[in-house]
């Protein structure tokens, strides 16, 4: 390491470790129970999901512009937890905690990406909540299954290039002072404080990271339920306000679910550096608010939503119907 840091200090090039060590949680008895529990909720995860997304690619009624973002939100949650929690087991259920460096940013990339598509489909599903009732007479102008398509596609390209830029600038940093990672992952700010060159790029990355999906979605979902509940308000009839605000009830849920646990870690974070802390508080709080969220979804539109619901009733009551017994 000393040669590394000549090697730096002479200012010859870039230094990049082979491997990092993913650190994970320290001094806590049985911690491997925990990423068990964490693997239980893939589980839940990845089959109802899958369950949500089958439902919706195959009935042709639910192939509507609201579905259409519950079908691309389901998609998210079951690409970030494929991108974080099979590669926890490796790394911890089986003792291979060293990452190489390219797959460390592949890793980075991945997860950072759908965890920014799950944040702007919920604002794109605001959006659809917005004009089905505040412009309603113009609902299928503004919302249809074409631009819906479109709108996701440019929210796909444009996080691919925000988040691409975020990891590729890793690789001008320095790495001479250790290659342990103080986390689970191959996380942006544990990795760019590393650095022993200048990382204030990196920092305004990770600020505008933030900015663009937590910060300002929320703003923009909060700003849009206010004109909701303006419109809601005009309704003369409390049956009309229910029937209303009823639409809003499982993208409400989603939001608070996907927001609340992040904002939570954030300050967790906060209180971790300010008092010098371990990082296993910052762990617990981050896998929690990655993992959870994205296994409660399909259960909240499978309970609020009548469509799903009566679909995966049909399909339940024709595997229980006897065979060779058709109804009238």
């Amino acid at each position: 390491m000393s040669s590394l840091n000549a090697s730096f200090s002479q200012n010859i090039s870039i230094v990049h470790p082979e491997y990092f060590f993913i650190i994970g949680l320290t001094g806590i008895p049985y911690s491997n129970y925990y990423y068990i529990f964490l693997f239980i909720i893939y589980f839940i995860t990845v089959i109802g999901n899958s369950t949500v997304l089958l439902i919706i690619a195959l009935d042709r009624s639910l192939h509507s512009p609201k579905y259409i973002g519950v079908f691309n939100l389901a998609l998210a949650d079951i690409c970030e937890t494929n991108a974080l929690i099979p590669n926890m087991m490796k790394t911890f259920l089986f003792d291979s905690q060293y990452i190489s460096f390219n797959a460390c940013l592949v890793n980075m990339f991945f997860l950072f990406l759908f965890s920014a598509m799950q944040s702007l489909t919920l604002v794109v599903m605001a959006y659809d909540r917005l004009i089905a009732i505040c412009l309603p007479l113009r609902y299928h102008v503004f919302v249809n299954n074409t631009n819906m398509c479109l709108l996701f596609l440019a929210i796909f390209l444009f996080n691919f290039f925000i988040v691409a830029m975020m990891v590729s600038l890793i690789t001008r940093i320095s790495f001479c002072k250790t290659n342990v990672i103080q986390s689970y992952f191959c996380d942006h700010g544990p990795m760019y404080r590393l650095a022993c060159n200048d990382n204030s790029i990196n920092k305004i990355m990770g600020l505008l990271y933030t900015s663009l999906y937590l910060i300002a979605p929320l703003l923009i979902i909060i700003l849009s339920y206010l004109c909701i509940f303006y419109v809601v308000s005009k309704i003369a009839t409390w049956e009309g306000r229910f029937k209303a605000l009823k639409t809003c009830v499982s993208h409400l849920l989603l939001v608070g679910i996907y927001f609340i646990p992040i904002f939570f870690t954030y300050i967790n974070s906060f209180w971790v550096l300010l008092l010098y802390s371990t990082p296993n508080s910052r762990i617990i709080s981050t896998s929690l608010a990655y993992a959870v969220p994205a296994m409660l979804n399909p259960i909240i539109y499978v309970l609020n939503t009548a469509e799903i619901r009566d679909k995966i009733r049909k399909v339940l009551k024709n595997r229980s119907a006897p065979t060779g017994i058709t109804s009238k």
